[in-house]
């Protein structure tokens, strides 16, 4: 992409986080990081997330929660039936869990602890995309 004076605004490439090695290839097992915005990409930006889930895994998220919003999102793969997920993810907020088997936006207010996911089923891959209001992905305790 050329050089611009509003380029700087638009992530064709994957810019993550120094994540830890042994992190990212846990990740790498079940699932394909595509592109990471946070304000380290993009100054002034919110942090947002979008990957496809490939595998099932126990280990994609412990629970946790953040000082700002969050914004989860699965999308099932089959663009003829958008709505089936196209496999089973269990979300947990709080203590209550939530099995999805349809495509779901899922909102994590401020404080409210999230997770684990677990990715039970995948028969094609899942997009995944979470987006925190804040500038980077922290997690509160």
């Amino acid at each position: 992409m050329p050089d611009t004076k509003l380029s700087q605004y638009v992530v064709t490439e994957l810019k993550t986080p120094n994540f830890p090695a042994e992190f990212v290839a846990a990740y790498k097992k079940f699932a394909k990081r595509i592109l990471w915005m946070d304000k380290n990409v993009v100054p002034g930006a919110f942090q947002m997330n979008c990957s496809w889930y490939l595998k099932p895994t126990t280990h994609a998220a412990q629970s946790h929660k953040h000082d700002v919003d969050e914004i989860i999102g699965f999308f099932g793969s089959d663009s003829e039936n958008p709505y089936d997920l196209g496999g089973e993810v269990e979300m947990w907020l709080e203590d209550e869990p939530f099995v999805l088997t349809s495509s779901a936006l899922i909102f994590a207010p401020a404080g409210m602890n999230h997770c684990p996911l677990i990715i039970r089923r995948v028969d094609r891959p899942i997009f995944h995309f979470s987006v925190v209001t804040g500038g980077e992905y922290t997690h509160v305790k």
